[in-house]
């Protein structure tokens, strides 16, 4: 039966990311179940999830309280619509996000939830209400010129049209450009001359701006890429300056990834929107969030007659099954003390990545939390010489994926010290073997 797998997959199954015709060569990895930390396949096989099953994944898979929480949920009902009319699970998660950014980012500013299914639509959906916000602080008849949006070089947001255009990776991106509408890309937020490049834009353009997007503190699909100390807040006090929106997409560093439950608070940065997905469900389900501070909400509120509304939605908005684990997501966050146990899992795996600096393939370590990006060369990108690691690295029992030329490392948060120092010996046996 397993082979059956194997070949519907090849003959049916189109995957996201992926050079189809590399991959129908090489030999299927079909996940029957998951316990853990690990997966396992349709042949018994265990594999640690070093990637979170792509970033998602929070306390490892089958967990009790969350698996629970879905079953309970379902027994009263799957879905129904947010258009109109509430839920439970969606009120009760609303309620609760905004406590925790109260609580974690110390401010009262933040008080309004928009659901929607993944990190793509958050963003999406921060892109527009920025930009309605502005046209409806104009008088009416006449379109705001904040129209424009700031991003980064290296930046990455979600596959729809908006957030591709606002993402600046050329092997992703460059393909759709004649589809996207034109933004303003800023220098890398490494590059030591980025902020004095957008404080040098907003002096010329802020009159043309309505936001910057920026992923807090690591961009992910760049490379691991992470942002010196002070950046992201001193982009801030600009924004505030000049009077641009800052949107904050958390969807791959929030809940937990950097060591705080928010990339945002270890600088003090309140967002006007920020974007969140992935782990918002501990990795069990599709389900977004934007949230939004109550000035930019409260600027759509009017007469039906004056079209102020947010015409923006999705079938699944606020979708019961998805919030009822999001809220016990949240709960095991709180009683099991999870933030509090990762400052030692970020310092076992620091000392377990020592080693690998020493190695002649290894160009640059990054890492910040549980976050980490090891780039190797130099390689052609065309020798997939990264790709093949992490093949080898299956081969091992261990789950890793390769952005260009970097190993990308990003465990879930219940990761043992142990098996943190088993991924980084065997990452370091597999690159000092290339």
């Amino acid at each position: 039966m397993n082979e059956n797998y194997k070949n519907w997959d090849h003959q049916h199954v189109w995957h996201p990311f992926t050079q189809m015709k590399e991959y129908l060569a090489e030999d299927s990895l079909v996940i029957e179940r998951a316990e853990g930390n690990y997966v396992i396949d349709t042949e018994g096989h265990r594999y640690l999830d070093a990637i979170s099953s792509l970033w998602v994944n929070v306390h490892g898979h089958a967990k009790k309280e969350i698996n629970d929480a879905i079953k309970a949920q379902l027994d009263k009902i799957a879905h129904s619509t947010l258009l109109g009319s509430a839920n439970i699970p969606a009120t009760e998660l609303a309620k609760k996000l905004v406590d925790l950014v109260h609580e974690k980012l110390k401010t009262e500013k933040i008080n309004h939830v928009f659901y929607s299914d993944n990190g793509s639509t958050a963003v999406e959906v921060a892109l527009k209400i920025a930009f309605e916000y502005w046209q409806l602080k104009t008088p009416k008849k006449e379109y705001s010129q904040k129209q424009k949006f700031v991003s980064f070089r290296d930046a990455y947001h979600g596959d729809t049209i908006g957030a591709v255009s606002v993402g600046h990776i050329e092997m992703f991106h460059e393909i759709y450009r004649p589809l996207l509408f034109p933004t303003i890309q800023a220098p890398s937020p490494k590059d030591p001359e980025c902020l004095d490049w957008v404080k040098n834009r907003f002096k010329k353009d802020a009159q043309k701006i309505a936001a910057v997007v920026i992923e807090p503190l690591v961009q992910g699909a760049g490379g691991m890429i992470v942002q010196p100390d002070g950046f992201l807040k001193k982009l801030k006090s600009l924004c505030e300056q000049y009077e641009v929106l800052f949107i904050a997409d958390e969807v791959a560093t929030g809940f937990g990834r950097t060591g705080t439950m928010f990339a945002c608070e270890q600088e003090g940065v309140v967002p006007d929107l920020m974007c969140l997905a992935k782990g918002l469900t501990g990795g069990y389900l599709p389900l977004a969030a934007t949230l939004a501070t109550s000035e930019i909400y409260e600027a759509f509120l009017g007469n039906y007659s004056e079209y102020k509304t947010f015409f923006h939605g999705h079938s699944y908005t606020g979708n019961q099954l998805g919030c009822a684990a999001a809220l016990a997501n949240l709960d095991i966050f709180e009683k099991e003390k999870v933030l509090e146990s990762l400052p030692s899992k970020i310092q076992t795996l620091t000392e377990s990545l020592q080693r690998l600096k020493s190695l002649s393939s290894v160009i640059e370590i990054r890492q910040k939390g549980l976050m980490v990006g090891i780039e190797i060369g130099p390689y052609p990108l065309e020798s997939r010489v990264a790709h093949k690691l992490c093949l080898a690295a299956r081969k091992k029992h261990i789950l890793i994926r390769p952005l260009g030329n970097t190993i990308v490392l990003m465990p879930p948060l219940s990761i043992t010290e142990d098996e943190i120092n088993l991924l980084c010996a065997v990452v370091y046996d597999l690159i000092s073997a290339l």
